[in-house]
């Protein structure tokens, strides 16, 4: 039997008490603790960016041979997350599942903060931030051009892109929403700005057939930069002759890998927040299942992604290439994280196969973080044991990240989930006209 995508038969006021007044409702003690405890890592966050601008990035583990670490990594790790926000949004709205509506706001959400954690570290790594728009093709007196035969510069146009698209697409989605926390706000001052947000909406006929129509050409654009995006990173990678590197599988491996971390992300966070704020009847067992199957069939292509690496290393009869996937990874320095790679997006995804685990919401959870865990120690392996044991072993050497380095990585963790509370608290993060617009459906097929 199918389980329901809205639990009961809530009317209209029902369903805009419940969603809309998650955003007047005090701050619990807990929201405030946690506000307070990602605010103290967003602080060291800003004082280690701060340090290494004025120091420099020698204050990185970062050394010959192993010119890209924890800058990179992170990079590519928040860019996967970022992933499935559109994904859900863009791609599942084309194909009309509607069982997308609950969740796809937070998706979009999480995209948003996970691509500004992604862009603090591409400009950092260039040692010079201030010097970043060298990378934007403008008139130039200087005739200070970038090189378009290097992936980087693609790399900033399609960031710059995709966070552009999903702030529109985001936006859209929330206009209905914002006129209703207009009409129902308790003060002048949120009416006023509730009012600006909501662009003058009314909710007639004719305004909703140019927002479906906006909506749909958004999420059309927006689908092909799913694709796009993170194979424009990985040709970061496959440009280069480094061993283990340079591989026509990388695009399609790494926007599998990014939608897998991104769809583990929202696990991660909608479980809590589903828990939190009572609202097991919009987001359902089947959201959370359904979230739990394509996080097993992604998990599928990285796991086949795997065994074609090795395959094709071993067919190549390079020495280099075999060294590198059957030696360095698995026993050179830092093997640890690669058997962790393997143990947390190989072995653990297996236990999606059974209900029990998917319907098991701690288990589900620890599992979600465990495989984000995995997929940050897949960007490790790739970059890092890349560079470690390339072609001259005079020239090997073991990278150890610094405390720097660690303070950031942590602290964009801090900053990510600190925009996730305040998000949940300033905007509903379900969706209310399209829950609506669900229910209406749903009551209209069981009454016939």
């Amino acid at each position: 039997m199918t389980e329901p995508l809205i639990l009961g038969r809530p009317t209209d006021e029902e369903l805009s008490e419940e969603l809309l007044s998650v955003v007047w409702k005090p701050r619990s003690r807990l929201w405030w603790a946690a506000f307070a405890l990602t605010g103290a890592g967003t602080v060291v966050l800003a004082l280690a960016i701060l340090y290494t601008v004025t120091t420099g990035i020698g204050v990185w583990g970062n050394n010959i041979p192993v010119g890209w670490a924890f800058g990179i990594i992170n990079f590519v790790f928040w860019i996967g997350i970022g992933h499935a926000g559109t994904f859900i949004s863009a791609i599942l709205l084309l194909l009309e599942q509607r069982w997308r509506t609950s969740i796809n706001r937070f998706a979009e959400a999480m995209t948003l903060f996970a691509v500004v954690q992604a862009g603090l570290f591409p400009l950092l790594h260039l040692g010079r931030p201030w010097f970043a728009y060298w990378l934007v093709p403008y008139p130039a007196t200087l005739r200070v051009w970038p090189q378009f035969k290097s992936a980087l510069p693609w790399d900033a146009a399609a960031v710059f892109t995709y966070f552009t698209v999903s702030l529109v697409f985001w936006y859209i989605g929330l206009i209905p929403d914002f006129a209703a926390l207009r009409d129902r706000a308790p003060s002048r001052l949120r009416r006023i700005v509730y009012g600006v947000l909501s662009l003058g909406w009314r909710g007639s006929a004719v305004t909703f057939r140019h927002y479906r129509l906006l909506y749909g050409l958004l999420a059309g654009l927006a689908t092909p930069l799913v694709l796009s995006v993170h194979s424009i990173v990985s040709t970061d990678f496959a440009m280069a002759l480094v061993p283990g590197w340079h591989s026509t599988i990388f695009p399609p491996f790494f926007v599998a890998g990014a939608i897998f971390s991104g769809f583990a992300m929202v696990l991660t966070l909608l479980i809590p927040a589903r828990r939190i704020f009572h609202l097991g009847n919009v987001v359902t067992q089947r959201h959370i299942d359904n979230l739990s199957k394509l996080a097993l069939v992604t998990a599928w292509i990285v796991i086949y992604s795997y065994i074609i690496e090795l395959f094709a290393a071993w067919y190549s009869g390079s020495a280099y290439e075999i060294y590198q996937f059957f030696a360095a990874r698995p026993a050179g320095p830092n093997a640890a994280i690669f058997w962790a790679q393997m143990i947390c997006n190989v072995l653990v995804p297996q236990l999606l196969w059974f209900p029990r685990v998917r319907r098991n919401m701690p288990l589900l959870w620890i599992i979600s973080i465990l495989l984000n865990v995995g997929m940050w120690s897949e960007r490790f392996v790739i970059i890092v044991m890349g560079l470690q044991r390339e072609f001259i072993p005079s020239a090997w050497h073991a990278y150890h990240p610094t405390y720097v380095d660690i303070s950031m990585f942590i602290g964009t963790i801090c900053f990510f989930l600190l925009l996730v509370l305040i998000f949940l608290r300033l905007f509903p993060f379900i969706p209310v006209a399209e829950v609506k617009e669900l229910n209406h459906e749903l009551s209209h097929k069981e009454d016939h």
